[in-house]
């Protein structure tokens, strides 16, 4: 009989200990801590690039010419026309912020130069421009994946690859051409299309302010002096690409 009583008891204390280890463990379960894993923050990347059709659309009016000796062919008688042309161009951007970046756009496009007015129909000659522009843009980002963007900037232009025509019209050939570099502003206004974060399309029209003074001889004798007013729109159309 006291074996028995004394076995009840022991399983009742041994019940007793296992409920309470239950409820200590089922307390410490409920009282741990939830742990969320942070969401992946991609890393931002500064850079942009951008390959376009670039249309260089120079407008000459205005240009003076100076035939020294002869009145009769100098301004307001005479103009320049230069060609249009259309080039690829490579541009580089690097965003500050999210709305302010600086670009850089590279190319090289040459022109044929020929004569107006009273020298209408003389080939002057020939002329390589590579064109460096430097800008300061804001882009504005509430547009979902329309994002229109202005800018002003800087330009330097370097002539080189200058030939005169050497080309007989009316009893006159350029026989020597040589235009100077120059700086000159810019002003800019586009937008790109993102399809996604990486790809998208882009319009860019660009107003160039550039007036190089230039000389010549006519004949091989004659000076010519003048400025020439090329003032290009750079109209460009191409592919984004975010980094």
């Amino acid at each position: 009989m006291n074996r028995t009583f004394q076995l009840s008891s022991s399983l009742l204390v041994l019940a007793a200990i296992c409920g309470a280890m239950g409820s200590a463990q089922a307390a410490d379960l409920q009282a741990a801590p939830v742990y969320t894993k942070a969401p992946v923050v991609e890393a931002w990347n500064p850079w942009m690039l951008r390959v376009r059709a670039l249309g260089v659309l120079p407008d000459a009016g205005g240009s003076s010419v100076n035939v020294a000796g002869v009145p009769a062919l100098s301004s307001p008688n005479s103009g320049l026309k230069i060609s249009n042309q259309v080039v690829p161009e490579l541009d580089i951007s690097y965003f500050f912020t999210k709305n302010i970046a600086a670009e850089l756009i590279l190319g090289v496009t040459r022109h044929s130069i020929s004569g107006t007015g009273t020298l209408d129909g003389l080939n002057i000659g020939k002329a390589t421009l590579l064109p460096p522009t430097l800008t300061l843009q804001y882009h504005f980002t509430d547009f979902g994946a329309f994002k229109p963007y202005i800018g002003a900037g800087v330009n330097y232009t370097v002539f080189f690859n200058q030939s005169a025509s050497n080309q007989v019209f009316n009893g006159l050939a350029v026989t020597n051409l040589h235009i100077s570099n120059q700086w000159g502003g810019a002003v800019q206004f586009g937008f790109d299309y993102m399809l996604d974060k990486h790809w998208g399309f882009n319009v860019d029209v660009k107003k160039l302010w550039l007036q190089p003074n230039y000389s010549a001889t006519v004949n091989g004798a004659i000076p010519v002096t003048g400025r020439a007013n090329i003032d290009p729109w750079l109209v460009g159309a191409g592919i984004t690409y975010k980094f």
